[in-house]
């Protein structure tokens, strides 16, 4: 992962409800706002849940089991969206929910893995994922430290190449829930990347994560958020995601280059136009020693600088000045 980059992740998830046409369609859309991957969601009925399994609070459209086969896709739709990503510029992704989804994205050919938050205590599955020397983005919505050490530990049996990301299982996630300082916690813990899977409804977590040095952020991405399912409608469409991905790079370039306040070369003409300079407030003949009321502050910035009054008053005048004319060292007699 491009350190100096931060990977921006457009997770459609299964916004798509089943439709492959949907699918692909979503790719189009991401690709163009700029994201660096499109993520979906594997899941495989029978090897992830139980029939009877409930469904979440924030969806209650259907049984989970029922919606997880409806919605789910042949691993040739998975190979071709793959290759269609590819086609557009974008990495594949998609998270697995079970040991066979991993199997199966093996065979599709992912190159990294993201682990959703509900499977973060799933250490058999994150085992085999570990087992295949990919990168992997750890979520951690709804995990307590000893639950997040223990899935990281798991991975470092077997690699490094482990981006934590900070996250708030709630759907939408409130501005005050987004816990952005965890971060900064990971960060120091597992000394490790820290990222961002974001659920709040609007671009600005993302946007504050970058400036926080997040190096991976995964937001949700839909078609339209009248779609149907669990999570089209907390989900940012293609022009919101555009300016979350501008927000995003234009941050990066803000925190690349450390600006010296010392270095103000590049403003030498603007300081001229702007800044004060002593003049004449009134004619003041030769001879006379400067006081307060013989001295104004206006533009430009070309004269004596209007920081240099103390240096001036008590000095005397070598010649006439007259009334609203710059002062320079060469009429004044040097200071006693």
């Amino acid at each position: 992962m491009n350190s100096n980059k931060t990977f921006l992740i457009a997770e459609v998830g299964s916004t798509h409800d089943g439709s492959f046409g949907n699918a692909v369609r979503a790719v189009d859309a991401a690709a163009q706002t700029g994201v660096d991957a499109v993520k979906y969601q594997t899941h495989i009925a029978e090897a992830e849940t139980l029939a009877n399994a409930p469904m979440p609070p924030y969806f209650k459209g259907e049984p989970r089991m029922e919606y997880f086969k409806r919605t789910g896709f042949s691993i040739e739709q998975w190979i071709s969206l793959a290759a269609h990503c590819g086609e557009l510029g974008v990495e594949f992704m998609s998270s697995p929910f079970s040991i066979a989804a991993v199997e199966l994205l093996e065979q599709v050919g992912m190159k990294r893995y993201k682990i959703p938050s509900g499977e973060v205590t799933n250490l058999p599955m994150l085992d085999v994922i570990g087992q295949t020397g990919k990168p992997v983005l750890l979520s951690s919505g709804m995990s307590s430290w000893s639950e997040i050490d223990a899935a990281v530990n798991t991975l470092r049996n077997h690699h490094e190449d482990i981006t934590v990301l900070q996250c708030t299982s709630s759907y939408p996630c409130e501005a005050e829930d987004v816990g952005l300082n965890v971060m900064a916690e990971m960060r120091e813990r597992y000394e490790l990347p820290v990222g961002l899977s974001d659920h709040t409804k609007s671009i600005f977590a993302p946007i504050a994560a970058a400036t926080l040095g997040a190096a991976a952020i995964e937001k949700h991405f839909t078609l339209s958020k009248w779609m149907y399912g669990s999570d089209a409608w907390n989900s940012l469409e293609p022009t919101e995601l555009k300016l979350m991905v501008d927000g995003v790079r234009e941050v990066e370039r803000m925190m690349s280059v450390q600006v010296d306040k010392n270095d103000a070369s590049k403003f030498a003409d603007m300081k001229q136009i702007f800044e004060k300079s002593l003049v004449a407030a009134r004619d003041i003949p030769a001879g006379t020693v400067l006081n307060r009321t013989y001295l104004a502050e206006k533009k430009p910035g070309t004269g004596i600088s209007a920081a240099r009054l103390d240096e001036v008053i008590g000095r005397k005048v070598r010649a006439d000045i007259p009334a609203d004319s710059l002062l320079s060292l060469e009429q004044l007699e040097p200071s006693s």
